[in-house]
């Protein structure tokens, strides 16, 4: 598989650049609907979800969704967005018991993390968020 060239590439050293990146990233969304987030625990992959989901108007607690595999949150305005999980499957199996593709293709927001777990699933155009840590250095690199 050939990886596209960096659509963005973010650096944040703390918390407070952190809107910032979340706006970059909204801002170059174009028209995917489902973002899938890579990074190692601890990465920062719910933290920036937490941003995003701010910044698109929503005032739910924004949680990792780990043991339920799904949250939903709906923004001001009333569009759903939906928070996936997949940390805990242990076959793709279970996206499909759950109708994964109800979601995915609804048209709404979908902001996934650990979809390397259901990476044949995932839609062509899924736009891809890589963050990885270095020291006190965070690095999210954005693909579509």
């Amino acid at each position: 598989m050939q990886i596209a060239d960096d659509l963005l590439k973010i650096s944040c050293v703390g918390l407070k650049e952190l809107p910032a990146a979340a706006k970059n990233i909204l801002d170059s969304m174009g028209s995917e609907s489902v973002i899938a987030f890579y990074g190692e625990m601890g990465a920062g992959k719910t933290t920036l979800i937490q941003e995003i989901c701010r910044q698109l108007g929503s005032g739910d607690n924004v949680t990792s969704p780990t043991f339920a595999l799904m949250n939903e949150y709906r923004t001001d305005s009333g569009k759903k967005i939906f928070h996936f999980d997949f940390y805990r499957i242990n076959s793709v199996a279970e996206a499909f018991d759950m109708g994964y593709e109800d979601f995915f293709y609804s048209g709404n927001l979908c902001l996934v993390e650990w979809p390397e777990k259901i990476k044949q699933l995932l839609p062509q155009n899924c736009l891809s968020i890589f963050i990885t840590v270095e020291d006190n250095l965070r690095t999210i690199t954005v693909r579509k």
